[in-house]
C-alpha cells in the first residue's frame, strides 16, 4: 500500500511539473526569442537608414532593407504584424537584409494593418531596446514597375546615360536602352500611354541615332518629328486612344549662377505640337502655338477630351530698361496652368481655359499630370522657370479638379521635389527628390488617401541598405509602369540606328500665317554638351 501511495504521489508531482512546463511553453509561444534578451529601454526609435518610420507601405513592394546607425556591437530586428509569424534577424553591423519570401508573406497577410519593427542593439555587453518603428501596410497595391533615366549629376558634360526599368516588387533592374549601343547619344523623354509598357516612346538625341522611337502594337518605328516650322518634339504625352502624342518644342540652354545652386536652365521659345501616328503628321492650333506666348509640358486628361499644359509670355516681355540699362528678369518667368478642349475623332480644338494663374499661385506652375481617375492634377510649383529640377523652391502640389482648389502636399521637403508620375489606381505616385544630399535626385513613393492627404514618402528600396550612400548617379523622369518592357535593348538600338520616317506638316498649319513655331536649331544631346570619348 505504501508503495502504491508513494507511486501516486510521485506521479502527481510529475503531472504538476508537466502542467507547469506546459504553461511556460504556451506563455512563451507568442514571444520572440529576441524578447528574452531584454535590455535597457531607450525612449525613442532607432536611427535607421533609409528612414522607413511612419510610412505607408504598398503591400507588393520589395523588402525595406535598412541599416541601424547606432553605435553598437550587434543588433537584432523583429518585424511583425497582426497575423503570421514574425521575421527575426540579427547582424553584427546592423545591416538587415529581409528575406523576400517571408516579407511578402507578412505583407500579404496583413494588408491594411500596422507593421512593427523592433530593434535592439548591444554595446559593451549590454542590450538596449528602442521604441518600435511603426508603419502602415496599405490595401492599395502600387504599379509593379518603374522606368527612369540614370545620368551623372551633370553641370555641363556627360558621357554614359541609359534608360532602365526596375521591378518594384523585387530588386531586379534591367536596361531598356543604354547609349553604349547608340554611339554615345543622349536618350530622354520616355513616356507611356496610361502606364502600358506596350505603348512606349523615347527620344534619342545626337549622332546617327537621333529621332523619336515609338513602340505600339509590338512594333517600333523611328520618326523625325522636326518640320520646316519646328524642331523635334520633347516632353511628350500619349493620348488615351494610342494614336496621338502631344509634344512641346523647346529651345533650352543652361546658364549658371555665382552662388547657391549654380545650375539653371532657360527656355528661350516653346510651342506645343501634336503627332498623329497613323497619318505621320505634325499639327497644332493657334492656342498652342501663340507667337505671344510660350507653351510647354502637355498632358492629356484620362478621357482624352482636354490637353493640359503650362504657358507664359514670350521671352522678350521679361526684358526691362532701368537707368538706361537693359536687363533680363529671368527670375520673373512664371508659367500658368492651362487646358484646351480637343476632339480626337475630328482632330479639332475647342475652348481654351485658364486653370490656375501664376500670379494667383505665387510662382511658376509646370509638369501637370492628371490622375487616372480624373480627380486631381499633380504639378510642380517653383519660384520661377519651367525647369524646376535645379530649384530648391520646387515642390509637389495637388490641384482638386472638383473643388478647384490646390495645396502643397505633405510629402515635400526643403530640397527640390519635382517630376512625378501616377500609379494606375490614382492612389500612389512617384516623384523625384533631392532631399538626401541636395545633388542626387532619388525616386520617392507616396500614398494619397481619400481626403487627398499624401503619406510620408519612402525611397525606392534597394537590396543593399547602404546603396544610396555610394551611388553617384541621379534618377531622372521616374515613370510608373504596369508591367515590364519586354523589348531587348539591342532591338531598340537597331531601330534607333536605322533611317527615320520624316513626319509631314499639317497643310492647315503650313498655310496659316498666324503660326510662328520655334525656329529649327541644330539638334544636340539634351541641354548638355556631349562629352569627349
Amino acid at each position: 500500500m505504501r508503495r502504491k501511495k508513494m507511486f501516486k504521489v510521485v506521479c502527481g508531482h510529475f503531472r504538476l511539473l508537466a502542467v507547469a512546463c506546459a504553461i511556460i511553453i504556451i506563455s512563451s509561444c507568442g514571444k520572440s526569442s529576441l524578447d528574452k534578451e531584454g535590455g535597457t529601454q531607450v525612449n525613442r526609435i532607432p536611427l535607421i537608414s533609409p528612414d522607413y518610420s511612419n510610412i505607408v507601405i504598398p503591400p507588393n513592394i520589395a523588402p525595406l532593407d535598412f541599416r541601424v546607425l547606432e553605435s553598437m556591437e550587434k543588433a537584432t530586428l523583429q518585424i511583425s504584424s497582426v497575423t503570421g509569424d514574425p521575421i527575426e534577424l540579427s547582424d553584427k553591423d546592423g545591416s538587415f537584409f529581409i528575406p523576400i519570401k517571408d516579407w511578402k508573406r507578412l505583407l500579404s497577410q496583413n494588408a491594411g494593418q500596422i507593421l512593427t519593427m523592433k530593434v535592439r542593439t548591444m554595446k559593451d555587453g549590454k542590450w538596449y531596446s528602442y521604441n518600435a518603428v511603426v508603419d502602415t501596410i496599405s490595401k492599395d497595391s502600387i504599379d509593379p514597375y518603374l522606368a527612369y533615366r540614370l545620368i551623372n549629376p551633370a553641370f555641363h558634360l556627360w558621357r554614359i546615360v541609359g534608360l532602365y526599368q526596375r521591378d518594384i516588387e523585387t530588386f531586379d533592374e534591367r536596361p531598356i536602352l543604354v547609349n553604349t549601343l547608340t554611339d554615345g547619344s543622349c536618350m530622354n523623354c520616355h513616356n507611356f500611354k496610361g502606364g502600358d509598357p506596350q505603348y512606349m516612346m523615347m527620344h534619342v538625341r545626337g549622332g546617327p541615332g537621333s529621332g523619336t522611337l515609338i513602340r505600339r502594337n509590338n512594333e517600333i518605328i523611328k520618326v523625325n518629328t522636326a518640320t520646316a516650322l519646328n524642331s523635334p518634339g520633347a516632353y511628350p504625352s500619349w493620348h488615351p486612344n494610342g494614336n496621338i502624342i502631344a509634344f512641346s518644342v523647346n529651345k533650352l540652354s543652361m546658364f549658371f549662377h555665382a552662388q547657391g545652386e549654380c545650375r539653371d536652365v532657360l527656355d528661350a521659345a516653346s510651342k506645343i505640337v501634336v503627332y498623329l501616328i497613323d497619318q505621320n503628321m505634325i499639327t497644332t492650333c493657334p492656342d498652342l502655338a501663340n507667337p505671344n506666348r510660350m507653351e510647354t509640358f502637355p498632358c492629356w486628361s484620362p478621357d482624352g477630351k482636354y490637353l493640359y499644359f503650362s504657358a507664359t509670355n514670350r521671352l522678350d516681355s521679361f526684358y526691362v530698361v532701368q537707368n538706361n540699362k537693359r536687363g533680363f528678369q529671368w527670375d520673373k518667368i512664371r508659367y500658368d496652368l492651362m487646358r484646351i478642349l480637343y476632339d480626337a475623332q475630328t482632330n479639332t480644338w475647342g475652348k481654351l481655359d485658364t486653370v490656375l494663374l501664376a500670379k494667383d499661385f505665387g510662382g511658376s506652375i509646370t509638369e501637370p499630370r492628371v490622375s487616372p481617375d480624373g480627380r486631381y492634377i499633380l504639378f510642380t510649383g517653383s519660384a520661377y522657370s519651367n525647369f524646376p529640377i535645379y530649384l530648391r523652391s520646387a515642390d509637389i502640389y495637388l490641384y482638386d479638379l472638383q473643388k478647384k482648389t490646390y495645396k502643397r502636399l505633405e510629402c515635400n521637403s526643403d530640397e527640390t521635389d519635382s517630376f512625378h508620375s501616377w500609379s494606375r489606381d490614382s492612389r500612389w505616385f512617384v516623384f523625384s527628390s533631392k532631399r538626401d544630399d541636395h545633388f542626387m535626385a532619388r525616386p520617392y513613393f507616396s500614398h494619397l488617401d481619400d481626403n487627398g492627404v499624401a503619406s510620408k514618402p519612402l525611397i525606392l528600396p534597394q537590396e543593399d541598405p547602404a546603396f544610396y550612400s555610394t551611388f553617384l548617379k541621379t534618377y531622372n523622369v521616374p515613370e510608373m509602369v504596369t508591367g515590364p518592357i519586354t523589348v531587348d535593348p539591342r532591338e531598340w538600338a537597331k531601330v534607333a540606328m536605322s533611317k527615320a520616317i520624316t513626319a509631314k506638316l499639317d497643310p492647315r498649319v503650313k498655310e496659316n500665317p498666324f503660326f510662328h513655331l520655334t525656329p529649327k536649331v541644330e539638334e544636340g544631346p539634351d541641354i548638355y554638351e556631349k562629352a569627349p570619348k
